[in-house]
């Protein structure tokens, strides 16, 4: 039960990687790929420990679900922060060559 909201969100993070990946279109080489990749794993691993995080801290008073609620919350928070950091990063990396 513990990892339910990555695996409800898997496909979703699945898109938006997708989304990473192929936005902008520019030509970009194995630097870009190596870099998107690294990004990925990243937020994947970060979003994982961000749901491990939420379930254990999460108010036991509140009831089950609540916990599954924060750890869904911080895992998409998570993945999408990592992502959102990474876009600037990558353009200027492309941008420098």
């Amino acid at each position: 039960m513990a990892y339910l909201s990555v695996i409800l969100f898997f496909p979703w993070f699945a898109v938006v990687g997708a989304w990473f990946m192929l936005f902008p279109r520019r030509p970009g080489g194995a630097v870009r790929r190596l870099f998107e990749l690294a990004t990925l794993a990243v937020a994947l691993v970060l979003s994982i420990w961000a749901m491990l995080w939420g379930i254990e801290h999460g108010d036991p008073s509140a009831g089950p679900i609540w916990k599954q609620v924060l750890a869904t919350l911080l895992a998409y928070g998570a993945f999408l922060g990592v992502i959102l950091l990474a876009w600037p990063l990558r353009s200027a990396l492309l941008r420098s060559k």
